[in-house]
């Protein structure tokens, strides 16, 4: 029953060669991985939050992978790990990033802001207390994106710098529902608690004006 019919081969043939295939290339495959796990590593000095980090990095870390695993600031959260949510929003020499999409060795001298350095558990920040009496966390998981970003948007603003909705681009934008709204379109809130987020950050906003 050996036999493979119109075939010189025999089954038993057929499946030792086959197996002899598969070995030779899983052989193969592993004489390939040290060179492909050989990452190359870069030092790095940033300032997070007021304090200097130098550290060494995988050339491939994301800034978020770096304040997380490497700095244990888990503040800054990994949501999509896409740029799409915004859970990951730090603020970048002032401006608002998705730090899933930056390298860590594409920041070197930076001032990194996260959720730890805008306040304490006794003087929060502004929009900190703010999220707290308008009940704008629910779930909480957003919540240092949310407020990172609103950070961002609220300096965009008293720079004049205008969005996708605003009308004049000569004028000095205000905080409108609409430019709310638009500048905050890229933090999500898996809980719906945007009416809330959005009456904190105004209530912010008024009190600087």
């Amino acid at each position: 029953m050996d036999d493979v019919p119109g075939c010189s081969l025999s089954r038993r043939d057929v499946l030792i060669a086959g197996a002899g295939t598969a070995a030779a290339t899983v052989v193969e495959a592993a004489d390939r991985e040290p060179a492909m796990s050989n990452a190359t590593t870069s030092r790095l000095t940033l300032d997070v939050n007021g304090q200097a980090h130098t550290v060494d990095v995988d050339t491939r870390t994301t800034l978020l992978d770096l304040l997380r695993e490497q700095l244990h600031l888990t503040g800054t959260k990994k949501g999509c790990d896409h740029g799409q949510c915004g859970a990951c929003t730090v603020l970048l020499d002032g401006r608002r990033i998705n730090s899933c999409l930056m390298l860590a060795v594409m920041a070197p001298g930076a001032k990194v802001t996260t959720i730890e350095g805008l306040g304490t558990p006794q003087k929060l920040h502004p929009l900190q207390a703010a999220f707290v009496a308008h009940d704008g966390y629910q779930c909480g998981y957003c919540t240092p994106g949310q407020i990172c970003s609103a950070v961002g948007m609220l300096d965009e603003l008293k720079h004049g710098v205008p969005s996708h909705v605003t009308a004049d681009l000569a004028a000095k934008p205000l905080l409108s529902a609409d430019e709310l709204r638009e500048r905050m379109s890229g933090n999500i809130c898996r809980c719906g608690a945007y009416s809330n987020i959005a009456e904190a950050i105004t209530s912010v906003a008024k009190e600087a004006a």
